[in-house]
This record gives structure tokens, sequence and C-alpha cells, in this order.
């Protein structure tokens, strides 16, 4: 937990319980990331809401859905100025109703295994623009010039295990 209170653009992780929590442990267990206790992402966009990409699509929602819930915070440890922070929340707003999709997980597998669907498969993603919730996150980062990852990624291939260990 963040004792510091979240601001607008910052994003979390959180863990899932139950069945879909449990899929994408095991899903981010194949692709490498090993058991991670996070499975859930999420950008903060202000006034107590949050977007998130869910299987019904991306969604605006209220922060206080996840209260209680474990989470880990960007606060204070990814920098951002105003403007990026405007720019990030915009973008997030901007991806409200954006289509979920689980060929985004096999995207992930084929890349991180080296299979040779996995070129085939990222463009199919791509071209539908579907987005799982790390990607969400890691997209509306990107939309404000903000890289998270160095080794410049597609947002496409952004885990919620792979955004917990940038704010370890």
């Amino acid at each position: 937990m963040n004792p510091t209170p979240p601001l607008p653009g910052d994003f979390a992780v959180v863990r899932m319980d139950g069945r879909t929590g449990r899929l994408i442990r095991i899903g981010q267990f194949l692709n490498g990331d090993g058991f991670a206790d996070y499975e859930h992402a999420f950008v903060h966009v202000g006034d107590g809401l949050l977007v998130e990409a869910q299987p019904g699509g991306a969604r605006l929602g209220p922060l206080s859905a996840y209260e209680g819930v474990p989470a880990r915070w960007s606060t204070g440890r990814i920098p951002l100025t105003d403007e990026q922070r405007a720019a990030i929340t915009a973008a997030a707003r901007s991806y409200v109703g954006t289509p979920y999709s689980f060929a985004d997980y096999l995207a992930l597998a084929a890349a991180r295994l080296h299979l040779p669907a996995g070129p085939p498969l990222r463009r199919f993603v791509a071209s539908t623009r579907h987005m799982i919730c790390s990607q969400l996150v890691d997209q509306c980062y990107q939309d404000a010039g903000v890289h998270l990852f160095t080794d410049h990624r597609w947002p496409g291939y952004v885990t919620p295990a792979d955004l917990a260990r940038l704010l370890e």
C-alpha cells in the first residue's frame, strides 16, 4: 500500500481473487512472470474515478471499488509533470468502450516463447484495437510521451506483473 494518495494519471496494480485472478496468474506464469501477486491494472483519472479494461470493454468506474484490495501504486515512483498527468487521464478517458481481447494473452505468450505465430498475432491484436488492462495503462502513458519500459516494448506485450515490477 502507498500511504500517499494517488494523483490523476497514476496507475495501480491489484490482486484479483476468484477464477479470473487464478487464470491470469497462470497466464502470467506461462508468460515467464512467475506467480505474481498482481493480476489487474488501472489508471486513476481523478474525481475518485478510474479507467480499467474489463472483459466487457474498458470502463470508467469508481476508485472505491478497490478499497481494501491490496494495491501497488505508481504514486511517487513514476515522476510525472502536470501536463503528462493531464495527457494520461485524457488518453485513459478516450479508451472507455475499447473492447477487451483474450487474443492479447495469446500474443503475449507467443512473443515470450518466440513462436512463429507471434508476429501474426501481434498484427491481429493491433488491428482490432482491443486492449487488456496492462496494455491500456502502458498505452495511456505512451500516448502522453512517457515510456514505462526501457526496452521499448509494444504496449500489447505488458502484463500486470510487468507493471508491478516497475513499482518494486
